[in-house]
């Protein structure tokens, strides 16, 4: 028998395990050294109960960059753990580390000892009365799925959160469930615009069935200031702050927490203590760029928008410190679409339009691409034109992209109306911001301002509407239609 025909039996049972190497988890383009790097810091840096799968997460890494050998190094660590289980508990942790050993026998060409770790799996789906021969439809699993899902990218937070809710059906009760729940609810709530509050209840359950999880706390400290209880968001941080646990962590929730507040030399102080432990994250050096932007902002804004002497030369300083940590970031991880956005603002702000245009480009080349993402390019894009090149038609060619994503996006469509009533004070007969303020109106759900504003434009003359295809009707019986 060849060597293909053994191991295609061997796998229809690999495929049918549920383990990290069936949950589909490199669909997106991850960078694995960055990815590995965060891992290991969890490892070193995060004080959890729930860190078994972490040991899971690092062996399918392990894998991915051809280190199988340490890949089963991280499977020992995990088994160390279970150990510490009580029976029933560590035989269904145990599933997914088994899932994972036999796969990376596999790929290691040790068949029988694949098949060892299947007969393991298999035979537990047997006690388990599962009507699978290799796979068993337990909550602890769903969990282990989820926190693999965070761990990857935003792209899967969707998938995460439902893999929580799936666990906690099961058992509503659980601390772990309710922990991986929160927090999946939270990294989505960037994304979420519509629902601000969407995490909150779920992290003051985790909260209160967590009591000595610091991490948890100052997620909910983030979500209270964020709903306006910044008193109150500050109580939990600062009980965080009064625990040696997860420093790292605490830290840099904390400074984006006094960042937020305004208080940007504290923040950066956490920041820069954090990066004492943790000096190669990409996360923390995107925190401190980002704290480096706002106060050239600050400077700028106490010296009424006209910096001379010593707040011009503080702001170069900024700009250049901004500069530094967002490409540190990108070096650390070079898919960090948000530092690249970042980056092109501070070279704007240093006069460098080519490497600007440039930041922004490299985002929208990147696959896969988040629409809020892009909008978030096409904002920025469009202001760099705007404030920088003076180009207002290109300002707006940007504005409009992003707002083809989504027509009701609020920041683009504040940006969109700022520009176009400034033209229109210029000359209040401009056809083509008639029509676009008059689709901002609709947009605002003032379908009565639109129709309003479409007939003048009419009137004025159609022929002189734009030749792109516009967001908004072209007649103001189809305005009325639209409405």
């Amino acid at each position: 028998m060849s060597e293909i025909s053994e191991k295609n039996p061997m796998m229809d049972a690999l495929l049918e395990l549920r383990c990290h190497f069936t949950w589909d988890l490199m669909r997106i383009d991850v960078h694995l050294p960055d990815l590995e790097n965060r891992i290991l810091e969890e490892i070193e840096f995060l004080d959890t109960k729930f860190n078994v799968g972490i040991h899971n997460i690092l062996a399918y890494v392990k894998h991915l960059r051809g280190e199988n050998k340490k890949a089963l190094e991280s499977l020992k660590e995990a088994e160390k753990l279970i150990q510490q289980l009580s029976d029933d508990q560590a035989e269904i942790k145990s599933l997914v580390t088994w899932g994972n050993y036999a796969w990376i026998y596999y790929h290691m060409d040790r068949l029988p000892d694949a098949q060892t770790y299947l007969d393991k799996v298999e035979a537990t789906c047997k006690r388990f009365s599962s009507p699978f021969r290799y796979k068993v439809e337990v909550p602890e699993i769903d969990c282990e799925e989820g926190w693999a899902l965070l761990k990857f990218t935003k792209e899967y937070y969707e998938r995460a959160q439902m893999c929580f809710q799936k666990a906690l059906k099961a058992e509503p009760e659980n601390p772990e469930f309710n922990t991986g729940f929160a927090i999946a609810m939270f990294r989505r709530d960037r994304w979420n615009k519509d629902q601000p509050d969407g995490s909150l209840e779920a992290l003051q359950r985790a909260v209160k069935l967590n009591p000595e999880d610091v991490y948890i706390k100052v997620l909910l400290a983030l979500k209270l200031q964020l709903l306006k209880q910044e008193e109150e968001g500050e109580k939990y941080l600062k009980e965080a702050l009064e625990n040696m646990s997860s420093q790292p962590y605490v830290l840099r929730y904390a400074a984006k927490f006094y960042c937020k507040k305004g208080c940007l030399d504290t923040a950066l102080h956490l920041l820069r203590t954090a990066l004492e432990d943790t000096p190669t994250s990409a996360v923390l050096h995107h925190q401190m760029g980002h704290c480096y932007k706002l106060k050239i902002f600050q400077i700028k804004k106490a010296a009424n928008y006209r910096p001379q002497g010593k707040d011009k030369y503080d702001i170069e300083r900024a700009v250049q410190s901004a500069m530094f940590h967002f490409k540190t970031s990108i070096q650390y991880r070079p898919t960090f679409e948000l530092s690249y956005i970042e980056l092109g603002n501070m070279y704007a702000e240093a006069g460098n339009f080519y490497k600007a245009e440039e930041s922004y480009q490299k985002v929208l080349s990147m696959k896969q691409l988040q629409d809020i993402t892009k909008q978030e390019v096409y904002y920025n894009y469009g202001r760099f034109e705007e404030y920088h090149k003076k180009s207002e038609a290109q300002a707006l060619t940007y504005y409009l992209e992003g707002l083809k994503i989504d027509p009701e996006c609020k920041f683009l469509l504040f940006a969109l109306e700022k520009l176009v009533k400034k033209r229109l004070q210029r000359d209040e007969s401009n056809v083509e911001s008639l029509s676009l303020l008059g689709f901002i109106h609709k947009m605002k759900g003032e379908p009565g301002e639109a129709i309003r504003l479409y007939e003048k434009a009419l009137k004025l003359g159609s022929s002189l509407l734009l030749s792109r295809k516009p967001l908004f009707p072209p007649d103001a019986a189809k305005a009325r239609a639209f409405s």
